[in-house]
């Protein structure tokens, strides 16, 4: 058999295995970068929860004091007797 220089040199099965084991270790022991897609879309779902966590704990806050009823009392009743 001739050896052109397009052609691969014929080598043995153990070599051929030996270099498809360390192809093997080398891409194990490679780093992988870990995959965000889909990071932003859960940080945006838990940024709506926490606010909608928020906002509920502030309706039961107003719904049980007069407090907020009280401040907009004495707001319009400074704006109407100013004018």
């Amino acid at each position: 058999m001739s050896v052109t220089p397009t052609s691969r040199p014929a080598t043995s099965a153990l070599a051929r295995l030996r270099l498809r084991w360390l192809r093997f270790v080398a891409w194990v022991a490679a780093p992988r970068q870990a995959s965000e897609s889909g990071q932003g879309t859960v940080e945006y779902a838990l940024v709506l929860l926490g606010a909608a966590a928020v906002a509920l704990l502030l309706v039961a806050w107003v719904a049980r004091t007069d407090l907020v009823g009280r401040l907009f009392d004495t707001v319009v009743g400074k704006i109407l007797g100013r004018a």
